[in-house]
């Protein structure tokens, strides 16, 4: 019995005859890979930070999940004339109040308005609703007020003003909503995620995704972030290095062939 050390032969035959263990083999190089483009890429680009469960972006997604309506058998016309004439006093000032428990803000976001109704106006209208936390998917059942204004001349940007505790609302904020001369008064409307009926006037909300809402890892959190992935990446290609290694020292043996110890080449055929 002869043993013959044959690396690239013998990490042919590995390869052949072992197919779970080839297979395990390209799966760690192809994870340890992927590590090492993504630390690459988180490298030189930013990356939306995975531990902020919410933004500007998606309380804003949330809201366009539903239709502000009116009440049935009430026309827009009727609704503005009810309302106070008062006008709402805001403090040109300073954009956003804050108390212990509740802030207010108003601020202008990527929302476009839309309505089903021809007769509907869109322009010096402002819509005032009432939601729950958890239908803005904000967390908790704090109740969230929204008035919704559009903007003259801008049909892509309205101003939102916005009151909840503090702790629901995202950090990053969005710019503050310009002072309007106008002083509108609010409708109040009622929200529904089903679609209105053709006798009631309701008004759809559209967000835009902005880039600037989305809240970013600063530079060193990308850097341990890209270490840790590079760490990650070397142990796997370690082992795949041992993997080959141990391929390439598995030693092919070659054997005389031999049945049961007897040679049937010196068997005779028939006996004399």
């Amino acid at each position: 019995m002869m043993a013959f050390w044959q690396p690239l032969t013998n990490l042919k035959d590995y390869v052949s005859q072992n197919p779970p263990g080839v297979t395990f083999f390209l799966c760690l190089l192809t994870l340890a890979i992927t590590f090492i483009c993504l630390s690459s890429y988180s490298y030189s680009h930013t990356v939306p930070n995975p531990d902020t469960t919410k933004d500007w972006n998606h309380l804003l997604s949330s809201l366009s999940q539903f239709q502000l309506c009116l009440k049935a058998n009430t026309s827009l016309s009727d609704l503005v004339s009810q309302a106070p004439s008062r006008p709402i006093k805001r403090d040109t000032s300073v954009q956003h109040k804050k108390t212990p428990s509740v802030t207010t803000l108003r601020l202008k976001v990527p929302l476009a308005v839309t309505t089903n109704s021809n007769s509907g106006s869109l322009k010096d209208l402002s819509l005032y609703t009432a939601l729950n936390a958890s239908q803005l998917h904000l967390g908790g059942n704090e109740t969230v007020n929204v008035t919704v204004e559009i903007l003259s001349g801008n049909a892509t940007y309205t101003c939102l003003t916005i009151s909840a505790p503090a702790h629901l609302l995202p950090s990053l904020l969005p710019p503050e909503c310009p002072v309007s001369e106008k002083k509108i008064s609010p409708v109040h409307v009622e929200v529904s995620n089903q679609l209105p009926t053709a006798s009631q006037p309701c008004y759809s909300l559209h967000s835009k995704y902005d880039p600037s809402l989305t809240v970013m890892l600063t530079q060193e959190e990308r850097t341990v972030a890209v270490r840790h992935l590079l760490e990650v990446s070397v142990c796997l290609l370690g082992v795949c290095v041992i993997l080959c290694l141990a391929a390439c020292m598995t030693h092919s043996l070659l054997r005389r062939p031999h049945w049961n110890g007897l040679d049937l080449q010196n068997e005779p055929l028939i006996d004399s």
